[in-house]
């Protein structure tokens, strides 16, 4: 099944998105990594931490949906970036968000991207489409933490969200090599 399910059954779109998809887990790992550097940082800062990564992320899935190779993810990718450019411009039009608000707005857009990747493992029957099952899956347990515990501290946010954007991240990254690896392995139809 190796060679042949590489070169027959793997979407040509998935060859040429696996450097986005590493870009993408090595911001969530950054804001992970800032995160935990600075435990003491302000709410307001948090805030403006994620509001710059749910846009910049957005973009990338906009970017993602305009490459011609978006074609058959185009609206899930669409999706995912208007989410992500909503969520980045709502934390700063109020940018004196309490931390309610933030957790409520930060848990809505962790569990719907969260059921987005799960999806788009699902439709996509891709060989190790368990990375991004479990993608969606962290993402998903994380939002309804933020919901269960809507009055945490921002210490302990800063913790669950730097915890959320490390496995986010490594877990994207992982899914990025893998696809690089399987496009090389496909020849051709390789960027």
């Amino acid at each position: 099944m190796g060679d042949l399910w590489m070169t027959t059954a793997l979407p040509a779109a998935l060859h040429r998105t696996w450097a986005s998809m590493i870009a993408r887990g090595v911001l969530a790992l950054l804001l992970g990594l800032l995160a935990f550097a600075w435990p003491g940082i302000t709410l307001l800062v948090l805030v403006s931490l994620f509001g710059a990564y749910a846009f910049v992320d957005g973009l990338f899935a906009l970017a993602a949906a305009m490459h011609p190779s978006g074609e058959g993810r185009r609206g899930v990718l669409v999706l995912q970036a208007i989410l992500g450019v909503a969520a980045g411009i709502i934390t700063y039009l109020r940018p004196s968000v309490t931390a309610l608000s933030f957790v409520i707005v930060a848990a809505a857009w962790a569990i719907l991207i969260g059921g987005l990747e799960i999806a788009t493992a699902v439709r996509l029957r891709i060989e190790h489409e368990w990375l991004l099952v479990l993608s969606g899956a962290v993402s998903i347990l994380f939002g309804v933490v933020l919901l269960l515990r809507p009055t945490a501290g921002a210490l302990a946010l800063v913790w669950m969200v730097g915890t959320f954007a490390v496995l986010f991240g490594v877990l994207r990254i992982a899914l990025g090599f893998r696809l690089r690896t399987l496009a090389r392995a496909a020849g051709p139809a390789a960027p």
